[in-house]
């Protein structure tokens, strides 16, 4: 494999604030927001969090970066993949409701607004239709601060349509557990538009990838064909899985509230 290693400082350096941010943000604001009957943190979401972080940083650097600009339309999909249906719910899941409020409340009237279920998916289904189309994915291979701004734009448009699911903090609209399952099947129906452009045409569709270095013996048309599947197959499984979380986490509560059959004494 012919890529050279590139340290990408600028994911680095992300990584790391985000990391010294919630950390810093668990011991200085803690005592002051985190409500005296709970723990700062829970181990489990310390460890969501974290894994968050790493999986960003797996998927922004060397080699999977590398190879999506200028080898394999396969790779660039896997990052997307990544940024959007990965990381958030893994940092949103990961950080204490008092400090994510902490965090949001110069701005709550702002996320109360787009993070309304419908405004969410809009402004993430938008943005991800966008950055397909070939012209823009062309633009995000030849121009590097383009490329961060639009995997940025899209972390954060990935972070707002995950929030009605996740429900960091009481404040903004809450969905039911039957909501957030139809929430995020429409969010799965989506995607497959793009996604089928990619599998079902004839020709590729990014004349870049087409000029690149062929990674692994994999032509560009079955790069694309590839990407598509992991778009509509891998992303769905995804959102199908989370799906499925609800609706079981919804029937256990339930479950605990359900009263057995009342005998009655025969006297």
């Amino acid at each position: 494999m012919d890529i050279p290693f590139h340290l990408h400082l600028d994911v680095i350096g992300i990584a790391a604030a985000l990391i010294a941010g919630y950390e810093i943000g668990i011991r200085i604001l803690g005592p002051r927001y985190c409500p005296e009957d709970e723990r700062p943190v829970a181990g489990w979401r310390r460890g969501l969090f974290y894994a968050g972080v790493i999986i960003l940083v797996l998927v922004s650097t060397w080699p999977v970066h590398d190879i999506a600009e200028g080898r394999l339309f396969l790779f660039h999909m896997i990052e997307h993949i990544a940024l959007a249906l990965i990381v958030p719910p893994l940092l949103l899941g990961g950080t204490p409701w008092w400090l994510m409020r902490a965090v949001v409340a110069p701005i709550m009237p702002v996320v109360k607004f787009i993070t309304r279920p419908l405004i969410a998916l809009v402004l993430f289904n938008a943005w991800l239709a966008f950055i397909h189309v070939p012209a823009v994915v062309e633009l995000m291979i030849t121009n590097e601060l383009f490329h961060f701004l639009a995997h940025a734009i899209l972390f954060v448009s990935a972070i707002i349509m995950w929030w009605p699911v996740m429900d960091p903090i009481p404040d903004t609209q809450r969905l039911t557990p039957f909501g957030k399952m139809g929430y995020l099947f429409l969010q799965s129906l989506v995607p497959t538009i793009p996604a089928s452009f990619m599998t079902l045409g004839s020709t590729p569709l990014y004349a870049m990838y087409v000029a690149f270095p062929r990674l692994w013996g994999i032509d560009a048309m079955t790069d694309q064909i590839l990407a598509g599947l992991l778009m509509k197959v891998g992303g769905g499984l995804i959102l199908w899985g989370f799906i499925t979380w609800i609706f079981f986490s919804w029937y256990a509560e339930e479950q605990k509230f359900e009263t057995g059959p009342v005998v009655v004494p025969i006297k």
